[in-house]
């Protein structure tokens, strides 16, 4: 189906970006193999590294051409194996291209090329005054352009959103070479269907991202962050709902369930509060005025309370919010650890389903000879599941992984919910995208895709075969 990269080829993309940006040793290939989905890696024939819009341009009329896929890969970070060549080919890395060409303070919006770092371009906002809101767990090392693809999100969901919220405007290499520009330095703009909607959080198989503009707020005075435990998950996703319907919508509403918690602790090797609570709630607020905030978190520390937490404990200062969160943000790191090999799964339901999928999700892990563990953002209902195969037999492993998705994602739509929050379908999620969606709307995709791709060349095998 696909042409192999052969000496013509490489002599052809060696002219675009240069002999230095063409990697074709083996041992520098592998770097780009994998990504952080535990267990899969796959090859590319060669590493290409475009500075410009223009160079990838050139690329993709190339591989167009010939019918070469081409893999379009960020910083790496992926969960869900969709920045992986699996059909070989050309994979494109973006890094060279990570420059902010301009942070527009009167119109509040920053422009930018995708492979800045996340957080980067947070620090770079902030000395300014303002504020980028969206942030995944990995924005230390996760860039702008992947953030794109994936439609990532964060804890601050909640209140802020999600990445795609945030995009105003994007410059997009097309699989047939051509370039479009979406949208700009607009608030609203109708013209025509929305293109940015659809080309953000399609994991890179319709486009290429080259430039980006992404609104800003102004930022936030202060914020505070509150650690509530509970006696069980029941009450803290109810009290979650109270707190809400009191009007106070918290910039974050982070859960972490006790084995979660247990587990951490141990890694971490320093003692936790309250370790054996069936559940901790991890609470922020930010606001412009001080009496506001303070009236906030009062009102929620007495809805906790009431409703049967064991404690709140209450940080004000960054030493003592990074102590806070330290928690929540090694847990996966830990699981790691306890087991380098683990499925990880973020499925979203409505948000007072999370205690019985919880019991669901462990019933059926045990029941398979298995465990899992479970943490995520109780605020948008999205539950970071993580399945450890510590030291059970790896065929067995691989063989009966299969079976124990297809009942976690059962149970997920038996609460209307969705198989993936933020992570994406890529290439680990796609056999299980028509039982969500069902034929009709895979069939819709296909359509899409074959629009914008009709070679089918830009990151093949990912989303749907």
């Amino acid at each position: 189906m696909y042409t192999e990269v052969d000496e013509n080829i490489l002599k052809r993309l060696t002219d675009i970006v240069g002999k230095s940006n063409v990697i074709i040793s083996e041992d520098d290939r592998a770097e780009y193999a994998f990504d952080e989905t535990p267990d899969l890696k796959f090859l590319p024939e060669v590493v290409v590294k475009p500075s410009s819009t223009e160079e990838i341009a050139d690329v993709m009329k190339v591989a167009s051409e010939e019918r070469i896929p081409v893999t379009p890969r960020g910083a790496g970070t992926g969960l869900s194996g969709g920045a992986l060549p699996v059909c070989g080919g050309i994979l494109m890395s973006m890094e060279r291209m990570a420059r902010i060409f301009e942070i527009d303070e009167d119109n509040l919006m920053v422009t930018t090329e995708p492979a800045v770092i996340t957080g980067k371009l947070q620090e770079a906002v902030e000395t300014l005054g303002f504020f980028y809101p969206p942030d995944p767990a990995s924005l230390d090392s996760c860039s702008i352009g992947g953030n794109i693809a994936e439609g990532a999100g964060g804890p601050r969901a909640v209140k802020y959103g999600v990445t795609g919220d945030y995009v105003r405007g994007l410059e997009v290499v097309l699989p047939t070479g051509e370039i479009i520009t979406c949208g700009g330095k607009l608030v609203k703009d109708v013209t025509g269907y929305d293109l940015i909607g659809l080309l953000v959080g399609s994991e890179g198989t319709l486009g290429i991202v080259t430039k980006i503009v992404l609104q800003l707020l102004p930022l936030p005075k202060r914020k505070v962050d509150l650690l509530i435990p509970f006696h069980s998950l029941e009450a803290a996703a109810r009290t979650v709902s109270e707190i809400i319907r009191n009007r106070i919508v918290p910039t974050a509403i982070e859960f972490m369930e006790r084995d979660a918690i247990q587990h951490t602790e141990r890694y971490l090797n320093k003692d936790i509060p309250f370790h054996d609570a069936e559940a901790q709630l991890l609470i922020e607020i930010d606001g412009h005025r001080e009496a506001e905030l303070e009236q906030d978190y009062e009102t929620i520390g007495e809805i906790f309370l009431k409703n049967g937490a064991y404690d709140v404990f209450v940080a004000e200062n960054s030493p003592a919010q990074r102590r806070l969160w330290e928690v929540r943000r090694s847990i996966l790191e830990a699981l790691k650890a306890l087991s380098p090999i683990l499925c990880g799964e973020d499925v979203v339901v409505p948000r007072m389903a999370i205690p019985p999928l919880i019991t669901e999700v462990k019933r059926i892990t045990k029941h398979h000879g298995f465990e899992a563990v479970c943490f995520g953002h109780v605020g948008d209902g999205n539950v970071h599941i993580e399945i450890l195969k510590r030291d059970a037999d790896y065929d067995q492993w691989r063989g009966i992984l299969p079976q124990i998705l297809e009942e976690i994602f059962d149970v997920v739509l038996g609460f209307n919910g969705m198989i993936t929050g933020e992570h994406g379908i890529g290439f680990t999620k796609k056999k299980y995208l028509p039982k969500a969606l069902g034929e009709t709307q895979v069939e819709l995709m296909k359509r899409l895709k074959r629009a914008f791709d009709p070679k089918t060349i830009l990151n093949p095998g990912k989303i749907f075969d």
